[in-house]
């Protein structure tokens, strides 16, 4: 896909604004791309590639849609192989005072608002390619179940923390350190004692 000598990156698929100008592009060059329906426009600051040809994920989305989003909750530990629930939604923690303007139609978005500690305890960034989005670390998506329980369903958060125990990679300190934090680590001793 050409536009005078400079290409869009075909393994990409969402832009912001800025990445358009970085590559190249000048606002004009960008209408006619939206125009000729190379790029769909999204929201204020983000396009879609509509030639975009790597791997589809349901999270590039939030990336899109809710940069400041992070996945969380049961999106989160579906991610990590922590439980055979299959979301219908996908599960985006951001700061109480944030504001999403626009959300897309496909995939289904559910919003969680955390406090400003919460929200920024434990976040990562997953790059696929060109391609990334936020999420929370297993220890942080771990606590964040435990500590909503109630919500997400008591046989759930058991799931969820057997299956974690049972990785040879977990951090148990990590893991008491974030319940420490999120004050619920009475809550995470008392499952722990009746699990391990």
């Amino acid at each position: 896909m050409m536009v005078g000598t400079t290409a869009l990156p075909l393994e990409q698929k969402f832009f912001s604004m800025q990445e358009l100008k970085d590559i190249g592009f000048s606002l004009y060059k960008i209408g006619k791309m939206v125009s000729s329906g190379k790029l769909v426009k999204l929201n204020k600051g983000c396009y879609e590639n509509t030639a975009y040809s790597g791997e589809e994920s349901d999270f590039y989305y939030v990336a899109a849609y809710v940069p400041q989003g992070v996945i969380c909750l049961m999106s989160a530990a579906s991610y990590y192989g922590l439980t055979t629930y299959i979301p219908s939604e996908i599960d985006v923690a951001i700061q109480r005072k944030a504001r999403v303007s626009t959300l897309p139609d496909w995939p289904q978005v559910s919003i969680h608002y955390y406090t400003d500690s919460r929200h920024s305890l434990g976040t990562e960034i997953i790059w696929e390619g060109r391609n990334s989005f936020k999420i929370y670390d297993i220890e942080k998506t771990v606590v964040d179940i435990v500590f909503y329980r109630d919500a997400v369903g008591i046989e759930e958060t058991k799931e969820i923390l057997k299956a974690y125990l049972q990785r040879p990679e977990r951090n148990l300190n990590k893991l008491l350190s974030y319940a420490r934090l999120m004050k619920c680590d009475k809550v995470l001793r008392g499952y722990l004692e009746v699990l391990i």
